[in-house]
């Protein structure tokens, strides 16, 4: 459900292929953790280097999460200087961080130069038959436009859109954080899934989603696999379309409403492309390459509003609507925020709805609840952090007035 590495270069850079043997003594240096394999590759050999250097400093960034070029071995003591004169490896800015006690991590990073560009990522692990697994929830954007009536995110506005690097450095940030304190040579990759389900619509930023997307996939950079990262979108039906041309990982659909008169009330979007445009263009996703694929199936997300979209009929709505369709149904309980103007579906409403589902042959989850303790559902901390951290710096600046007012009394 839609609901969220600060790049020293500029947006450009991070979405094309960087040209460092260009820049000036004054220009600011080129973010490579945001850099896809072919980007790096150009990067390089535009410093008169060979390409398979991009695959050892990749390797190096995102497999040992090292951000020293001094640290990077294998690599000529004359390249490194180098690097370090025009490059960085430049995480997000941390303001907020919290672990729960059932495994759950959150963060909360600024990005760009704005007081207020914060978003979020949620970190949740989990037991299958497959074993332990950690996914990891990546925001897009600065806020979103989308403006779903029951979302916290689309209710403070869009922003901006976020970079390559500041897409890629979340996942960064997640695995670094079980790292820091792990000798360099022993690190490991510790997130096994990605979900693009955080702040934003991902496909309205599509071109630095994509390549952080293929970077996760990249065997020199995450390896995952493409089962393991799954986009989500509220329905922006062309960019589907796009996607399943570029990139084969897993699609999930904010659907949250079966008919639409009520889907243009809770998902705006659905008045430009209503469900039968919507469902057609997931057919046509699922269809293309679905021999070996991530794409045997859609999930569909369903966030339960009570009294909304909980009744019987909505279940059958649903039945009728995903009929033709391969789908995994994921029922969420809304997580409320201040000034919402819903509630959460009792419990007992939920059970029923899925046992419907379920009953007509539907694979049908309830998401669990988790990191309850530290405020974990998306969207529900930036605000609060945004407005603890103002202030926070205002009474920083407050007492060095202060303390400037009485220095300079002697």
């Amino acid at each position: 459900m839609s609901t969220e590495v600060l790049a020293a270069s500029a947006t450009d850079v991070q979405q094309a292929s960087a040209s460092a043997p260009a820049q000036s003594a004054t220009a600011e240096k080129v973010n490579l953790l945001g850099l896809s394999r072919p980007q790096m590759e150009k990067f390089f050999e535009d410093l008169g280097e060979k390409k398979f250097r991009a695959g050892q400093v990749m390797k190096w960034i995102h497999q040992f999460f090292v951000t020293d070029f001094a640290e990077m071995t294998n690599i000529s003591g004359k390249l490194r200087e180098k690097l370090e004169k025009i490059c960085e490896i430049k995480a997000p800015e941390v303001v907020h961080k919290n672990y729960s006690k059932d495994g759950t991590r959150k963060w909360v990073f600024r990005v760009g130069d704005g007081e207020g560009s914060l978003v979020e990522t949620v970190l949740i692990p989990a037991e299958d038959k497959t074993g332990s697994r950690k996914t990891l929830c990546i925001s897009s954007q600065v806020g979103c436009a989308l403006d779903c009536s029951f979302c916290s995110t689309g209710k403070q506005g869009f922003q901006r859109d976020l970079t390559q690097a500041e897409i890629i450095g979340q996942l960064w940030m997640a695995n670094y954080s079980y790292m820091e304190d792990v000798p360099v040579i022993e690190r490991e990759r510790s997130v096994t899934n990605v979900v693009m389900m955080g702040m934003g619509e991902p496909l309205l930023n599509y071109d630095a989603v994509l390549n952080a997307m293929r970077i996760m996939l990249d065997d020199f950079a995450y390896g995952m696999s493409k089962r393991r990262v799954t986009l989500s979108t509220s329905g922006v039906v062309p960019k589907i379309d796009q996607l399943a041309q570029d990139i084969d990982v897993a699609l999930a659909i904010s659907l949250h409403a079966t008919n639409n008169e009520l889907r243009d009330e809770l998902v705006p979007i659905n008045k430009k492309y209503p469900l039968e445009q919507l469902i057609a263009a997931c057919q046509r996703y699922i269809g293309k390459d679905g021999n070996e694929s991530a794409r045997k199936h859609v999930t569909i997300e369903y966030v339960m509003l009570d009294g909304v979209n909980d009744h019987p009929e909505h279940a059958q709505q649903m039945i009728k609507l995903l009929k033709n369709l391969p789908s995994k149904i994921n029922l969420i309980p809304f997580n409320p925020f201040p000034h919402a103007p819903y509630g959460r579906s009792s419990r007992n409403r939920i059970i029923s709805f899925q046992k419907t589902l379920s009953d007509a042959g539907f694979v049908c989850t309830i998401r669990q609840t988790r990191g309850d303790d530290i405020d974990a559902a998306c969207g529900q901390l930036v605000g609060q952090v945004a407005d603890r951290t103002r202030r926070a710096e205002q009474w920083k600046k407050k007492v060095a007035a202060q303390n400037e007012i009485i220095r300079s009394q002697g």
